[in-house]
């Protein structure tokens, strides 16, 4: 059973080869859950238009169009709003979260010919161009390794990893997506967003398995106990043998709560 219309579409996309997944799709589909009527066709052909408006395909070219032109930005002011994490509003609105802001950029990039690739830097989302670095929250500032050195400083005084500098595929993005939207949910008591965000989260290869365990606590306390017990199965299925029957058994505890 699927939560919503679209999650059923977005288990289909990530469980591809990871350089397949098209991120503009898979990102409005996260979005979609919140917005149960959004067309994300024609979502979608909102980035065509802003690429087809867009004067050249040279890196400053595409920088200066969309944070100067276009006046992307950092939403600074408010910036655990949810908005920020759903790419329709981030086009809409011309404001979001470091990383929402370079889904922008690099979907736009790649339908002009540029290819953007997203860095997963903690606690602020990057983009690179060869050995470029992009902050789409600064209006496409152009970083140093001196620069990520003092945003990292800043965001709790983390030490630069040189593998924080290197490219993160589509899967990786969209999962961090979610986690942002999770620690929102988490923040606000959304326990019914909450649901849907961990759901999807779970289906994302390379996701920790224990977000079913944490899943199947959300829709405990939904009163949803099929569901709950079949995120237990689901990690049940794939966990070590020795807790195998632990967790089969919570699941079968769950059910007997349906009779």
């Amino acid at each position: 059973m699927t939560l919503y219309p679209h999650t059923e579409r977005f288990e289909k996309l990530v469980a591809g080869d990871d350089d397949a997944v098209p991120l503009d799709e898979a990102a409005l589909l996260i979005a979609a859950h919140a917005y149960p009527e959004l067309d994300v066709a024609a979502e979608l052909g909102r980035l065509d238009a802003l690429a087809d408006r867009c004067p050249g395909d040279e890196l400053d070219v595409l920088l200066e169009y969309l944070f100067g032109e276009c006046g992307f930005t950092g939403n600074r002011l408010e910036y655990y709003d949810p908005r920020n994490s759903f790419l329709n509003e981030v086009v809409r609105r011309r404001l979001g979260i470091p990383i929402t802001l370079a889904v922008v950029a690099i979907e736009v990039g790649r339908r002009v010919g540029l290819p953007l690739l997203g860095v997963g830097m903690p606690g602020h989302f990057l983009v690179r161009y060869g050995p470029v670095l992009v902050d789409p929250f600064t209006g496409g500032r152009r970083l140093s390794e001196a620069d990520c050195r003092t945003l990292l400083a800043a965001n709790g005084g983390v030490e630069l990893d040189p593998s924080y500098l290197a490219p993160v595929g589509p899967r990786a993005i969209l999962a961090r997506m979610l986690a942002n939207l999770k620690q929102v949910y988490l923040q606000t008591s959304d326990a019914r967003s909450l649901e849907w965000v961990v759901a999807l989260r779970t289906v994302i290869p390379g996701v920790d398995p224990a977000e079913l365990a944490q899943l199947s606590r959300i829709r405990v306390n939904l009163g949803k106990f099929a569901e709950a017990a079949d995120a237990l199965e689901r990690l049940a299925a794939i966990s070590d043998p020795a807790q195998t029957e632990r967790i089969q058994m919570r699941a079968r505890l769950l059910r007997a709560r349906l009779n």
